[in-house]
């Protein structure tokens, strides 16, 4: 299972993105694996709306209601868990939407997070130590 953050998601919608093709092949190795957090969505489609443009919002919208992704809708104690990982790691203010990310990774024991910010995730203490995709690709 890898659990998505935006910006590996970003990526593998925009064709332009330098690191498209890297995320894209580990798409395609078992797009069943990926599981987008609920708290990626909002941020997902804004950007790609300012970003890549409407026809782009209408395709990712039609992928997310035709289930082409899995979205994990949460569970209680998801944002409790975000909570005091910001808590936690106060000076990279993480924001809601990584932490969200990282909890929900820690639940559900991922083996990995699809993930381009190793500024945040890098830096952070993942229970479970899930690989941080593609940075450890060479690790597999």
């Amino acid at each position: 299972m890898i659990v998505v953050d935006t910006g590996a998601l970003l990526a593998l919608l925009d064709a332009s993105e330098d690191n498209h093709p890297v995320v894209r092949d580990l798409y395609e190795e078992n797009p069943h694996d990926w599981i987008l957090p609920w708290a990626i969505l909002p941020e997902v489609d804004y950007l790609v709306a300012k970003h890549l443009g409407a026809n782009a919002q209408e395709a990712f919208l039609r992928d997310l209601a035709d289930e082409a992704f899995s979205v994990e809708w949460g569970r209680d104690g998801d944002l409790a868990a975000a909570r005091k990982i910001c808590t936690r790691y106060r000076s990279l203010r993480l924001g809601l939407v990584d932490a969200a990310v990282i909890a929900m990774a820690e639940r559900l024991n991922a083996q990995a997070i699809a993930t381009l910010d190793l500024r945040h995730f890098g830096a952070v203490s993942i229970k479970g130590s899930p690989r941080l995709l593609p940075r450890d690709l060479a690790k597999s």
